[in-house]
């Protein structure tokens, strides 16, 4: 194996991590030099320690992997993303617990204290998952300087089409061993309607997610909200991430706002090679797509539902959960839709605390966790193109059952699926379920005897769902942890696990399932 090639791309990565994180830096200088508050220059000093760190690993690492063979096969590549992930969180990390080291000095208790915390907020931004372990007393997502909730938002917008594909976007020396990488850290069984060189592809992808990207911090901004908040929010929406600037999540912007973030989330949803194919004037074989139009059918009758299911029910707001809306059509309009959105997406944005919606909701919610967006998207879950596949697989299976000499060919739109494709997504969706399950499981026996919890254990609802919510880059929940809860009380172990769960559901689990087998590493 070429480890030497390796740990160079890794130095590369490091120094690009840094320019991010430096870039914030000088966001933070100026927020404390205009208001001179302690907290912000604890945090600015945070984000440079952490730029000084990650450029000293970052050029050790380059010059360590010098002389190695400049070719990545197969299994670099793999490990060449695995490591990317597992690694690049840790330096993620690094701002939330050398900020907690100075300004959380006096407060030993807060949870940035603990790099296992800092870790899983970090994984939780690279994922695009969500999930928090802020958000209780004490311990408030808007107590945070804007240096480190800006790093923080800005974890998602990186992880967003994937810090891989920003790798081969911005260094062309990898060559075509950049098209390895991206087939690995893509999303989904497809991404149609690019170029056929994958550095020019990866630019393209990434110029169209900037254009989104300046599209809605302009329109976030002329419908009210700060430039600093709609920055956050839109990197947070096209991420597919869902880390807020408030505790109260999106629940506190104005009706405007909420509108604007949905229709970005739902097009952060769809495979952006349909915008590719769009820019180009291919607009009839965009639409003709399959998976987009049962993308798009999937959320309207799934919104139907769950506003149906919730009209005639007070709705608890995350803005205000202790006074809950009066029953009425408008509400329920909005905060379901705005929540079946954000669910399916991935993006995990919260108007309304859902813990109370009834069995039919929850069940719609639960449901959309695992079928996803669209492959090629920012989006998690199983991708709709999988569950198009597998439902299309069981139809002809069923057939067989009664005209057992037809010889049918199993087509999505005019691609043919092939023996090969229907079974890797069989065997995907068979991986998830059974991770799912395992992840449940393991959650329950490390939480059995939490402090937090008055030793009572974990419900099963609670430890089902966080698995859920992790696996599909989701980020809330059901119970305790729903969209006005937190990650927080979870063991420093449980905490791991649930880390494990994000980056194995970003990178669709081969990456790092192959880590496990000895044969990898033999070369075998």
């Amino acid at each position: 194996m070429n480890i030497r090639f390796v740990v160079r791309q890794i130095g590369l990565l490091m120094l690009v991590l840094s320019l991010s994180i430096l870039a914030v830096a000088c966001q933070g200088a100026v927020q404390w030099f205009r208001d001179a508050a302690g907290s912000d220059l604890a945090a600015t000093k945070a984000l440079l320690w952490t730029v000084a760190i990650g450029a000293a690993l970052g050029t050790m690492f380059w010059f360590a992997g010098r002389g190695g063979d400049s070719r990545l096969g197969r299994r670099e590549a793999l490990l060449l993303v695995a490591v990317i992930w597992l690694f690049g969180a840790a330096v993620a990390g690094l701002p939330f617990r050398l900020w907690a080291l100075t300004a959380m000095a006096d407060s030993p208790g807060h949870p940035f204290h603990s790099f296992v915390d800092c870790y899983f907020e970090a994984m939780s931004g690279l994922t695009t998952t969500g999930a928090t372990v802020l958000g209780h007393a004490g311990h408030m997502i808007r107590d945070l300087p804007e240096g480190l909730l800006l790093w923080r938002a800005l974890t998602h917008w990186l992880g967003g089409l994937g810090i891989v594909v920003l790798f081969v976007a911005v260094l062309p020396t990898l060559g075509v061993s950049g098209k390895k990488l991206f087939q690995i850290e893509a999303p989904g069984p497809k991404a149609p309607g690019v170029r056929p060189r994958i550095g020019e592809t990866a630019r393209t992808l990434w110029i169209i997610y900037m254009g989104l990207t300046v599209a809605e911090i302009i329109s976030l901004w002329v419908a009210g909200s700060s430039l600093f908040d709609a920055t956050c929010h839109t990197f947070a929406t096209l991420g597919t991430g869902g880390f807020s600037t408030q505790d109260s999540s999106i629940g506190g912007q104005n009706l405007t706002s909420q509108i604007i973030i949905l229709l970005f989330m739902v097009a952060a949803g769809v495979n952006f090679g349909l915008y590719h194919q769009m820019i180009h004037g291919h607009f009839r074989r965009a639409w003709s797509d399959p998976e987009l139009r049962l993308y798009l059918g999937i959320l309207v009758v799934s919104c139907i539902v769950v506003i149906a299911a919730i009209a005639h029910q007070p709705i608890a707001t995350t803005q205000s959960p202790e006074t809950p809306l009066d029953p009425q059509w408008g509400s329920a309009a909005v905060h379901g839709a705005f929540q079946v959105v954000a669910i399916q997406t991935g993006t995990g944005f919260c108007t309304a605390d859902f813990n109370g919606w009834g069995f039919v909701a929850q069940a719609v919610l639960v449901t959309l966790m695992f079928v996803g967006a669209s492959s090629g998207s920012t989006g998690g879950g199983i991708k709709v193109i999988r569950v198009l596949i597998a439902f299309k697989v069981m139809i002809y299976e069923i057939e067989r059952v009664f005209r057992p000499s037809v010889v049918r060919t199993v087509k999505v739109g005019k691609m043919k699926v092939d023996d090969d494709l229907k079974l890797a997504t069989l065997v995907y969706i068979m991986s998830i379920a059974v991770l799912f399950l395992l992840g449940a499981v393991i959650i329950m026996i490390l939480e059995r005897n939490n402090p937090f919890l008055a030793g009572q254990g974990i419900d099963f609802t609670t430890a089902a769902t966080a698995s859920a919510a992790t696996l599909n880059n989701i980020g809330p929940g059901l119970s305790r942890v729903g969209a006005i809860e937190n990650y927080g009380w979870f063991s420093a172990s449980g905490k791991l696990v649930l880390s494990m769960l994000m980056v194995l559901g970003r990178l669709e689990m081969y990456a790092i399932l192959v880590l496990f087998v000895p044969r990898f590493w033999k070369g075998q």
